[in-house]
């Protein structure tokens, strides 16, 4: 027994040093390692899966490309290591990844009790449900006594029980781990009708065999605000993550793009001189190179660039932007 709480306080001595690292900074780690590690998806289109050659790409992938580039001026000093939904938080809080950007919803539960910070939204997704137009159903509400798929660990199993239980519905929930074998049981008729965020339901329909075959209902049941996600206690690696994102907005707005950047350097605009760093230090705040706004938009453009290139009208999934 001695042996046994000997072993625990070890365990905890360590990871209190580890903690102790994280907090005398991620940053730092991140530059002293020479990559950054990104938690991403295991395999979702539009957001964040390897291609046929073998690279990570997509709209989380771009904001982990867009994050190595303002720290290291190169976007591909990146490892992606996907996860489940069951466990990309535990990746987090265990220092296996520097940064979860993995369509992880924003929650009271997740931000309060789990010694993890949510920095931004990235995109507003809504939960809904992907069903067969040969089961002539017009509404989720029309699912009574239904066999529903859905990830486990995901904030999806809640917001559906919630629906059910308020509409007094029945329904047998089927649970998995991973998006393919949600997908796969849909595909094998395991289950009626497969509930997830819209935009994961637009990525899972262009998989299955027929696409045409299945249509997404116009039941929205829950607000999604997705974005990346940092341990808690680093308020310099949190700053870093999230005015990532924000400069990519900025950028957007101001009008600096991929391909007018360069230009754009010589601007008389006060605003954009500062973004871009040609006037002010504000990137060593973040501790940072005066240019890592420029770097961002150098190597994947401003936000709406990204948006379209990998969700929007320039992409298979042909999402709309803005609120559902």
């Amino acid at each position: 027994m001695s042996s046994f709480l000997l072993s625990v306080a070890t365990v905890g001595l360590l990871l209190a040093g580890i903690s102790s690292a994280w907090s005398q900074g991620t940053l730092r780690l991140v530059k002293e390692r020479g990559y950054l590690i990104c938690g991403s998806s295991q395999g979702l289109a539009g957001f964040s899966r390897p291609d046929a050659a073998g690279k990570w790409v997509g709209f989380d992938t771009d904001f982990c490309r867009a994050l190595a580039a303002a720290i290291f001026n190169d976007p591909e000093r990146t490892r992606y290591i996907p996860l489940s939904a069951k466990d990309r938080l535990t990746a987090l809080q265990s220092g296996e990844i520097d940064v979860l950007a993995r369509t992880t919803t924003w929650t009271l539960s997740r931000d309060a009790g789990q010694g993890l910070s949510f920095t931004a939204v990235n995109y507003f997704d809504g939960q809904g449900f992907l069903v067969r137009r040969a089961l002539g159903v017009g509404s989720a509400r029309e699912l009574n006594d239904a066999s529903i798929c859905v990830a486990q660990g995901t904030t999806n199993e809640l917001n559906a029980a919630d629906f059910f239980r308020t509409n007094g519905l029945a329904y047998k929930v089927v649970t998995f781990q991973t998006v393919d074998e949600i997908a796969n049981a849909y595909q094998a008729g395991r289950c009626d009708t497969l509930t997830t965020d819209l935009s994961q339901l637009a990525s899972i329909r262009l998989t299955l065999a027929n696409p045409d075959d299945h249509r997404l209902l116009p039941d929205v049941i829950s607000k999604e605000p997705l974005g990346p996600w940092v341990r808690r206690g680093d308020d310099q690696w949190f700053d870093v993550v999230r005015w990532t994102l924000f400069a990519m907005l900025n950028a957007e707005e101001l009008g600096i793009t991929q391909g007018n950047v360069k230009e754009m350097m010589n601007s008389t605009n006060p605003e954009i001189r500062r973004l871009l760093g040609v006037e002010g230090k504000f990137g060593e705040a973040l501790g940072l190179t005066s240019d890592w706004a420029a770097r961002i938009i150098r190597a994947v453009g401003n936000y709406g660039e990204s948006f379209e290139r990998n969700l929007g009208s320039k992409s298979p999934m042909n999402l709309p932007r803005g609120l559902k």
